[in-house]
């Protein structure tokens, strides 16, 4: 069968809609939490598939997810298929009880395909063709990619639609990794006719990237390109456009699929794993609305000591992909990874900690990459759940017991997370302030959020995420850690969060552009100026290296402003430095509520009070845990249950009473969590 080229046609809103909550789906079967994690049985021998299928039974895994990178195994040759490997493991697995997350291979195209369509490969910005022999993915917008993807996915759905062991589908793996951005041919015309749905005429499209600028104007469609590598930096407005254009062409491929799927097996739910925060080059607020239910990666940075702050980060945020309702932990480690310059191995209990850290936090499947460790190939380095030392080791004594405890968890399923504080987050905002030649190198989204993330994780309390233009009625106070473009649209919204009454809380580097990285009339901080009582005469960062001393205690780095109060008060001033005498914290009464502002970056304690004072004032229960222990609860109906982790080497009391389900046992006015465990109570 020969593939012949087909249209590719990737259209854009005008302006990014309102985030919604994924569609509700599960997989089909157990009333268990899911337990279990990648399998290949292409890599292994019959014997082995047996071996494995009865370890499974031992350790309670009762999910997998087969077929992600089998293409080549599956169609040798374009247009003919082969499935007896793939058969007779489903029928295995089957007839062991254990379901299946059958995954669509185009993740990895086979040898074939790159001889027959050399001009499908990736592109990089500076013009070099990816090859292959690596995973990864063919050009998105490729009509020759897109024509084989939906073959194959044809095949394999008409062929398992009626398999007993078929409990979900997994489309693709990892969108956007490790090829994201991609500038063949292909790409740049349905770029073209991207921009020209969501422009409309090029004049419009002029405007909006102010091509005026340098000489940049544009006569006809013809004449726009990707955004390359130049001389000096490109228009940054042509950046955060094929930005989007790359996320909603990576969508279309995966909706295409989903939808043949479902047009087999319209009862089953459809995902593809997710990588929430580490994945720069997705809006997934856009693929959250598509898929059945949402499904996450995650890995540690193994050499950070805060590794356990940053997966609840992570976690928080799937959980707010996926509406509140449960998600699933698609991929993460039982030991060490084989891709971070040190790949250090986890230590006794951390196994069990981080699974049930992403289960207090909404997860109600925990699932590893992989079963059985690879013997061959770039990942033979890869903790597993059957790790190279087999079953006489400490991995898979903890993976057994993990699978025991999940057991013993099972009525929690469906208890969701409640949240009274949200943190702000946008990926667009995010791809515009990383770009080059900001105000200052150390203006980064990230490290902010992750700043203000990890004092509310020190105060105890439960965060959601939420977008800019998405609900805000819930939310007692809002954050604003990085929040550097700011649509009319979500200035409005923000506005009137305040106004009726709301707690909002932004620091700086926010409001500087909208979302055509243009500066707002009026200039900083943009439409956020009503709610926050100020605008911003001139922005003031610091040198490197540079501190400044605040007037009520603590040191400020990396960043002032030049205030003009229009209203508000302030909290704080700079004692010395560049901006002495400045606002450093304001606080603006405006209708019913309050809008702060925090023009530095202060020091850990300092900002930690500050959140404290500001969630005081909006009511907001600070239970200021022991340092170290992790508490998060999950609750359905009139059902409430405590989730404690101690990321500590020594054992925590608490107050709590009630039924803690790991030991069945009764707990009475006190529970002490032992270092480095969990402790998990029915209230």
């Amino acid at each position: 069968m020969t593939l012949s080229p087909q249209p590719t046609t990737t259209s854009a809103p005008q302006t990014a809609p309102a985030p919604q909550p994924a569609r509700l789906g599960w997989p089909r079967g157990t009333a268990d939490l899911r337990y279990g994690g990648d399998y290949n049985p292409e890599q292994w021998t019959r014997e082995t598939w047996l071996e494995d299928i009865e370890l499974m039974k031992q350790a309670r895994v009762n999910l997998v997810s087969v077929g992600i990178f089998n293409w080549g195994l599956i169609e040798p040759r374009q247009g003919e298929y082969d499935f007896a490997q793939l058969d007779e493991i489903m029928d295995l697995l089957a007839g062991a009880g254990i379901d299946v997350d059958l995954g669509t291979p185009t993740a990895s195209p086979p040898a074939w395909f790159w001889k027959a369509y050399p001009d499908s490969r990736p592109v990089t910005r500076d013009g070099v063709p990816l090859g292959f022999g690596s995973r990864g993915m063919a050009s998105p917008s490729s009509p020759h990619y897109r024509r084989a993807a939906a073959a194959v996915t044809e095949q394999l759905a008409r062929r398992y639609a009626d398999h007993p062991a078929l409990a979900m589908w997994h489309v693709h793996n990892e969108y956007g990794a490790p090829v994201g951005e991609s500038y063949d041919e292909h790409s740049v015309s349905a770029f073209r006719g991207w921009l020209a749905a969501r422009y409309g005429t090029v004049d419009a499209l002029n405007s909006a990237w102010g091509t005026a600028f340098w000489g940049q104007r544009y006569q006809d469609w013809s004449e726009i390109d990707a955004p390359r590598l130049a001389a000096t930096v490109t228009n940054p407005a042509q950046r955060l456009d094929f930005a989007r254009f790359t996320s909603d062409a990576l969508l279309e491929c995966f909706v295409a699929e989903r939808d043949i799927i479902r047009a087999h097996t319209p009862q089953l739910a459809v995902t593809t794993n997710f990588m929430a925060s580490s994945c720069p080059s997705m809006d997934y607020w856009k693929w959250a609305r598509e898929v059945d239910v949402v499904s996450n990666d995650h890995y540690l940075t193994a050499e950070r000591e805060d590794n356990h702050i940053l997966l609840a980060l992570d976690a928080d945020l799937t959980r707010s992909l996926a509406g509140g309702r449960p998600w699933m932990l698609m991929e993460h480690s039982t030991s060490a990874v084989n891709w971070q310059p040190r790949n250090l191995a986890k230590r006794p209990g951390e196994l069990a900690l981080n699974s049930l850290s992403h289960f207090a936090r909404g997860a109600d499947a925990i699932m590893f990459f992989q079963f059985r460790a690879s013997r061959s190939g770039a990942e033979k380095f890869h903790s597993a759940m059957l790790p190279h030392a087999g079953t006489d080791s400490r991995v898979w004594r903890e993976v057994t017991a993990l699978g025991s405890d999940l057991a013993a968890l099972a009525s929690m399923r469906g208890s969701t997370v409640d949240a009274r504080v949200a943190i702000l987050w946008d990926w667009e905002s995010f791809w515009a302030q990383d770009l080059e030649w900001r105000p200052s190198v150390d203006l980064r989204h990230r490290e902010r959020i992750e700043a203000y993330y990890t004092a509310l994780w020190q105060l105890g309390v439960t965060v959601d995420f939420v977008h800019p233009e998405g609900d805000l009625s819930g939310y007692d106070a809002l954050i604003a850690p990085s929040l550097y473009a700011v649509t009319s649209r979500g200035g409005r919204a923000l506005t009137d969060y305040v106004r009726g009454g709301g707690r909002l809380l932004v620091s700086f580097g926010s409001g500087l552009v909208d979302e055509f990285d243009a500066v707002h009339p009026g200039g900083f901080p943009g439409p956020l100026s009503e709610p926050l009582g100020l605008t911003i005469e001139e922005l003031l960062p610091f040198r490197s290296g540079e501190t400044a001393a605040l007037d009520t205690g603590g040191t400020a780095t990396v960043w002032a402003d030049d205030i003009r109060l229009d209203g508000a008060e302030v909290v704080t001033r700079f004692a010395d430095g560049r901006a002495a005498g400045e606002p450093a914290v304001t606080r603006n009464a405006f209708g019913a509520g309050v809008g702060w502002y925090v023009s530095t970056r202060p020091d850990a304690e300092t900002l930690r009070g500050l959140v404290a004072r500001v969630l005081g004032e909006a009511g907001v229960e600070i239970p200021g845990p022991p340092e170290g222990l992790e508490v998060v609860e999950r609750s359905a109906g009139s059902a409430r249950y405590r989730v404690y982790l101690n990321h500590t080497d020594a054992d925590l009391t608490v107050a709590a009473s009630g039924r803690e389900l790991l030991s069945g046992a009764a707990v009475t006015g006190s529970l002490t969590v032992p270092a480095r465990s969990p402790r998990i109570i029915a209230l």
